[in-house]
C-alpha cells in the first residue's frame, strides 16, 4: 500500500460510516412492523431515565421495556461479528466499549426495575417479535 492509498481509503471508509444509521435501520423497521400489526404500541428513539444521550430503539413506558436492536458489527454479534483491519487497535477499543456501554446500560435499567430486550439485527423480524410481545404483555395482564 503507498501513501497515496492510505488517505483514499480513510475517506472512503470516513464516508461509509458516516452514512451508518442510528435509527429507523431496515431491522429496526421490520420489527416495529410487525409489532404495530399486532396491536403494541410503543415510543421510538426514547430517551432512557437517568441516562442522557442513551436511547432505546423501542420502548413500552408503563411497561418499563426498553428494546434495542443491536447491529452485529457495532456490538459483537457473536455469530457475524467482524474486525476492522485498518486502524485495529483503535476499532477493537471502540467495539469493546460500545458492548460494555450495552451491559451498563442494562444494569441501570434493571436498577430502575425496567426489563431489557436486545435482539440481534440478522434476527427474524416475526421471532424477535414473540419476544417483545411476550415481554410487554406480561406486564399487561398481571403475569
Amino acid at each position: 500500500m503507498t501513501g497515496v492509498d492510505r488517505p483514499l481509503t480513510n475517506e472512503i471508509t470516513s464516508r461509509r460510516m458516516s452514512r451508518q444509521r442510528r435509527r429507523d435501520t431496515e431491522a429496526e423497521l421490520s420489527l416495529r412492523r410487525v409489532l404495530h400489526a399486532r396491536g403494541l404500541r410503543y415510543r421510538v428513539d426514547a430517551a432512557l431515565p437517568g441516562l442522557p444521550r442513551r436511547r432505546a430503539d423501542l420502548s413500552f413506558p408503563r411497561q418499563r421495556l426498553a428494546v434495542f436492536v443491536d447491529g452485529c458489527f457495532w456490538h459483537g454479534c457473536p455469530v457475524h461479528k467482524t474486525e476492522p483491519k485498518n486502524n485495529a487497535a483503535w476499532w477493537a477499543a471502540k467495539l469493546a466499549r460500545n458492548i460494555e456501554r450495552d451491559r451498563e446500560t442494562d444494569a441501570h435499567l434493571a436498577d430502575l426495575g425496567w426489563r431489557v430486550v436486545r435482539i440481534w439485527e440478522h434476527e427474524d423480524p416475526e421471532l424477535a417479535a414473540d419476544l417483545v410481545e411476550a415481554a410487554a404483555r406480561s406486564d399487561q395482564f398481571g403475569t
